[in-house]
């Protein structure tokens, strides 16, 4: 078997860090012992972008916020749907996570940071949707595995009754918050449901297939 190759690491504010591993044509992000990330599982990363925006149809000039940049695929499904008028804000608070999409994991964006929709904001997404008001036609968040959290305990503001309401000032009409996670999180959903939410809790695999590991995503428009 091909041995891991570390290719990098990078400090996670607040504590923690991410290490970038390689073995063969398969890379890795890892927190410790936990895999974040992996280029051969992609299935549900890009269902969340394919599922909010499909409730942007017809919408003209759509603009879309990416929380997260991980490995591309939540961007790269989100620009194949999107209309050439639209625009997409991506916030990534590591910056050595967007080094790697331009060094080591290059071949995965396959260009997409280059697209003139595309802005990427070296910054925590919480304070973008905290300043935003009507901004944006939906929000896509893949934030430190969701929900449930591994990280660093300031993502769970994203997910508190005042990070789901700061969502609903920054979303335009009739727009929709999308968050993935690694498992299924019964207080998330009864969280949006108080937050005023019309939540809808949808199972996915993360190969994209019939198979392998269950991954949940939320698609929640306010009332």
């Amino acid at each position: 078997m091909i041995p891991w190759e570390h290719l990098d690491s990078a400090k996670i504010p607040g504590g923690g860090d991410l290490r970038l591993m390689r073995r063969g044509a398969e890379l890795s992000i890892m927190s410790g012992s936990t895999e974040l990330m992996n280029s051969r599982l992609s299935g549900s990363e890009q269902a969340l972008a394919t599922l909010a925006i499909e409730r942007l149809a017809g919408r003209a000039r759509p603009q879309v916020l990416i929380g997260g940049l991980g490995m591309g695929f939540t961007l790269r499904a989100a620009l194949a749907e999107l209309s050439k008028d639209a625009g997409v804000v991506v916030a990534e608070l590591i910056p050595a996570v967007v080094a790697w999409a331009r060094g080591p994991m290059a071949e995965l964006f396959a260009g997409c940071l280059d697209d003139p929709r595309v802005t990427v904001r070296e910054a925590d997404v919480a304070d973008l949707i905290g300043s935003a008001r009507a901004a944006f036609d939906a929000i896509l968040l893949d934030v430190d595995n969701g929900p449930g959290g591994l990280n660093r305990d300031a993502n769970d503001r994203l997910y508190s009754i005042g990070g789901l309401n700061a969502a609903k000032r920054a979303l335009r009409p009739g727009g929709v918050l999308a968050v993935w996670s690694g498992g299924r999180d019964d207080g998330f959903t009864r969280r949006l449901e108080s937050a005023g939410y019309l939540a809808q809790e949808i199972p996915v695999r993360a190969t994209g297939g019939k198979r392998g590991a269950r991954h949940v995503i939320w698609l929640a428009t306010p009332r």
